[in-house]
């Protein structure tokens, strides 16, 4: 027998999730690990465990935002701007107004 390893190429599931989280991560998806199934698998397994980028936002999010200027002239007054600046502040803002 030959001693040569053979490589499997990625599922639809694993090429699938691993874009998702390289979105969610705002990272590149390296080519040579999109090539093989254990590199791939190794590669989502680093990147299942990172932050999301979103989460390092201290920002509200644009729903959020959205919904607070909907309570807001529901409620006909106006969202502090530090609400704009913290997203604890805006959920708390909101808590408070609904």
């Amino acid at each position: 027998m030959d001693a040569t390893t053979f490589t499997l190429p990625p599922t639809p599931r694993q090429m699938s999730y691993a874009r998702s989280l390289a979105q969610k991560n705002q990272t590149l998806l390296p080519w040579d690990v999109q090539q093989d199934r254990r590199s791939l698998s190794a590669w989502i397994d680093a990147q299942a465990q990172l932050k999301p980028v979103a989460d390092l936002d201290p920002r509200p999010t644009s729903k959020q935002v959205a919904f607070a200027e909907k309570l807001a002239r529901i409620k006909r007054r106006a969202v502090p701007d530090e609400c704009f600046r913290d997203k604890g502040l805006m959920s708390k803002w909101m808590d408070v107004n609904k």
